[in-house]
């Protein structure tokens, strides 16, 4: 079974060597919607796949992170890169450049490693993240699989190349949640008591 929770942020970035002219060479923004589809083949102790206010954590935190930011490439220009963090308090250092089909891959590899880190306590069973699809507009999207988030020939992405300004940190519920991530520190959901007991 499938589950959808669906996100959205608005966003800055230019997508350097792309075919149209107005996106490669200037900055512009887009209001995005990023769904989460969430897979599992049972339902936990409150019949969900996964608790939808689960997601309003940190998966809402990292998605949110990327809301009135400007993304770039980090092979981009010295000093435009420098504009971006001289003018914006809130900006995120890519190791891929901002378009539709590298946000889905982003959020597939830093949502799949926060549910991998995720202690669960509510009788979920095997929750994975099926995948991303990242609407840039209202008529066009990117879809990631586990095969395209991890697929070398479209660029490596790892944590730590993913860099977060201060100001995009310190709004988070918890500053340290990146750092946890790297570190493979476990998140914990919250116990729940049963008020009935689940049949088998």
């Amino acid at each position: 079974m499938l589950i959808r929770k669906l996100f959205k942020f608005e966003n800055a970035h230019i997508v350097r060597n792309c075919s149209s002219d107005r996106c490669r060479r200037s900055i512009h923004g887009h209001s995005y919607k990023v769904e989460v589809l969430l897979e599992a083949h049972a339902l936990d102790h409150g019949h969900m796949v996964y608790d939808f206010g689960l997601m309003k954590g940190t998966i809402r935190d990292v998605i949110d992170a990327f809301d009135h930011a400007i993304c770039f490439w980090d092979k981009d220009e010295a000093d435009y890169i420098a504009w971006a963090k001289t003018y914006s308090a809130r900006w995120i250092s890519l190791p891929v450049s901002p378009s539709a089909e590298q946000f889905s891959r982003l959020f597939f590899v830093l949502i799949d490693a926060i549910l991998g880190n995720t202690e669960m306590r509510n009788g979920e069973q095997g929750v994975v993240l099926h995948s991303i699809i990242a609407h840039e507009t209202e008529t066009g999207y990117a879809q990631c699989f586990r095969s395209d988030a991890y697929n070398p020939q479209m660029g490596s992405i790892g944590l730590a190349d993913i860099i977060f300004s201060e100001q995009c940190k310190a709004e988070w519920h918890d500053p340290a949640m990146l750092d946890k991530l790297l570190q493979q520190q476990r998140f914990i959901n919250p116990t729940v008591p049963l008020q009935v007991t689940p049949e088998r």
